[in-house]
């Protein structure tokens, strides 16, 4: 089977460890599924990950029609970055994009392995993002509370974005973003952030993100009763599935452990089962 190509590929954009390659693969089979006529490239930052792991991604990629591009990174970049048990070093891998994706691919979208995408993600790419650093969504929930609350902890005056989903205008942080800068904030601040990355994303370029609905592009998974209040019973079941993109499993919880008691974990379930007749005959046997 030959897909139709369009003229422009989408960039994708994860970085990750061992630990959630299986859910990279339920991502990758929920994009397929969902592009029927679309062209895509993978781009994979990991530290370390075995020959075996790189060649089951490649293997997916190529069932999906995706381009795949691992990129071990440089260590000796994060010579002066903090490090430890709470900062380890693939938190800095998405803000630091810039310094690792080819010259010539002006954006890309990056996306947390913990990810369904149920309809078509072209909106979010064709976004016009002009000088903006990224485009992402907040999660504000029922209440400003959780956004008030940030913006008093990281003395900031907009919303706090999930760095979960973000639409990276790499051209711009090429210019804008310095490694020293991230590096420097974490020193100064480390003992206050609770979620670093994120927090250092809100911290340094909050005033620099083009604002997106998280209902359609980083919808929360945890909340459904709170985005069917906030609209006033509009955004249902129904509407999710005609038109919510991505859904994120955020927080601690996820679809495939047990005991997930959240409303989409029924649908996750079925992109793993999807996955499972999806995959090369010789991974068939990989626990997803």
């Amino acid at each position: 089977m030959t897909r139709p190509l369009k003229k422009e590929t989408m960039h994708l954009l994860v970085a990750l460890d061992e630990g959630y390659i299986p859910q990279l693969s339920v991502l990758l089979t929920s994009i397929f599924i969902n592009h029927p006529n679309d062209r895509f490239a993978l781009y994979l930052l990991h530290r370390s990950l075995t020959p075996k792991a790189l060649d089951f991604i490649r293997a997916c990629c190529n069932k999906a029609m995706m381009e795949y591009y691992p990129i071990q990174v440089d260590q000796a970049l994060f010579d002066e970055a903090p490090v430890n048990d709470r900062y380890p070093k693939e938190m800095y891998y998405r803000l630091l994009a810039p310094y690792f994706l080819p010259d010539d691919i002006e954006k890309v979208l990056y996306l947390d392995p913990d990810i369904l995408v149920i309809n078509s993600l072209s909106g979010l790419w064709n976004l016009n993002l002009d000088h903006a650093l990224f485009a992402a969504a907040a999660h504000t929930g029922k209440t400003e509370l959780s956004n008030n609350v940030n913006r008093i902890r990281l003395k900031t005056d907009h919303d706090y974005y999930n760095s979960g989903v973000l639409l990276m205008n790499l051209d711009q942080c090429r210019i804008e973003i310095r490694k020293e800068d991230i590096f420097r904030y974490v020193k100064e601040h480390g003992n206050e952030l609770l979620l670093p990355d994120q927090d250092v994303l809100n911290a340094l370029y909050g005033k620099r993100i083009e604002a997106v609905d998280d209902a359609l592009w980083n919808y929360d998974a945890r909340n459904y009763r709170n985005y069917l209040l906030r609209s006033g019973g509009v955004r249902d079941m129904r509407w999710v599935m005609q038109h919510t993109s991505i859904l994120h499993f955020c927080g601690r919880a996820k679809p495939w452990k047990s005991g997930y008691r959240y409303r989409f974990g029924q649908i996750y379930q079925h992109y793993v089962q999807l996955t499972k007749r999806f995959l090369p005959d010789e991974w068939k046997g990989i626990a997803l």
